[in-house]
């Protein structure tokens, strides 16, 4: 089985230059923990309400900061031609709860998480993914 049988399409995302009031209501709005930032028709980031928190609340940081900022940038990804289990493993070695998912052109497509890969059915796949992501280091 494939990524793109199993992932989330029409991501929502959020530009770099827009408020982290703005990401915190889409968040809101949306009921997600995270927002892929994307510039024009480049993946550029991602940015959690844990960046906003400590990035940004806690640094004193006004509400109009905008995204850049406060996101992560250089985010793993991977490829909707991708077997479930491999990056399954992939997502248990380095330890994410999700996953962007770009086509060979690098254009992003849709996003895999913990639930995409526990609803394909597969037991060994999801028992790889749910131990890697929850194992302390």
């Amino acid at each position: 089985m494939k990524i793109r049988d199993v992932m989330t399409r029409n991501a929502q995302t959020i530009s770099p230059e827009q408020s982290i009031r703005e990401a915190a209501d889409l968040m809101a709005r949306i009921d997600s923990g995270a927002l892929l930032v994307n510039e024009g028709d480049r993946l550029v980031g991602m940015v959690t309400d844990r960046d906003i928190t400590i990035r940004a609340v806690a640094q004193g940081l006004g509400s109009d900061t905008p995204v850049r900022k406060v996101m992560t940038g250089n985010i793993r990804y991977c490829f909707e031609d991708e077997d479930v289990q491999h990056v399954a493993q992939n997502m248990a070695d380095i330890q994410v709860r999700r996953l962007p998912v770009l086509n060979r052109e690098k254009r992003l497509i849709g996003v895999v998480s913990l639930g995409n890969i526990a609803s394909s059915n597969d037991a060994k796949t999801s028992d790889t993914v749910l131990q890697g992501v929850t194992e302390a280091h």
